[in-house]
């Protein structure tokens, strides 16, 4: 029965893995699944179910190369701090120069123009005429004839520019 209530506060606390190895572990996983991310996957400003699914599997893949065999409460707080750090930065980064903006946030893409779809964007970021059709209507839009100008801004969220009445 003491067994049940006793907390080996050592194996709790104290890590089995070197904490710089767990930062530079940490380190290398963020910029790697950032960069895939980034550059291979499009936004639409919501996540579908493949999107939560591929989350989903990325964290599964890459929590052993972020972190090895770990079981302290410690070694999870570095781990989880590494990357909370890595995202503030990058956050910060983007914020203060162009450089780093461009790197975290890619530039809008235009997908209709002037009520005419920009089919090649279109085709470029794998946004099907239906999957445009659906995110005009949540904007409150029923024709994209009606559109002066939509972007797929690089936050991943839509932009729609009415055109004006009588022009």
């Amino acid at each position: 029965m003491e067994k049940v209530f006793s907390v080996n506060w050592h194996s709790v606390f104290i890590p089995d893995t070197s904490v710089l190895e767990m930062i530079v572990r940490g380190t290398l996983t963020y910029w790697f699944v950032f960069l895939y991310l980034r550059f291979f996957r499009r936004g639409t400003g919501q996540l579908n179910l493949s999107d939560l699914l591929l989350i989903t599997m990325i964290s599964d893949a890459a929590q052993n190369s972020m972190a090895g065999p770990y079981e302290s409460v410690t070694e999870g707080l570095v781990l989880v701090g590494t990357l909370v750090f890595w995202d503030y930065l990058l956050d910060w980064l983007g914020y203060r120069s162009l450089f780093f903006k461009k790197i975290a946030e890619p530039d809008p893409i235009l997908l209709v123009k002037n009520g005419q779809l920009m089919r090649q964007n279109m085709k470029r970021e794998m946004i099907s005429e239906d999957e445009l059709m659906g995110i005009l209507r949540e904007n409150g839009v029923e024709d994209y004839r009606t559109v002066r100008m939509c972007y797929l801004e690089g936050s991943g969220n839509i932009s729609v520019i009415g055109k004006k009445h009588g022009k």
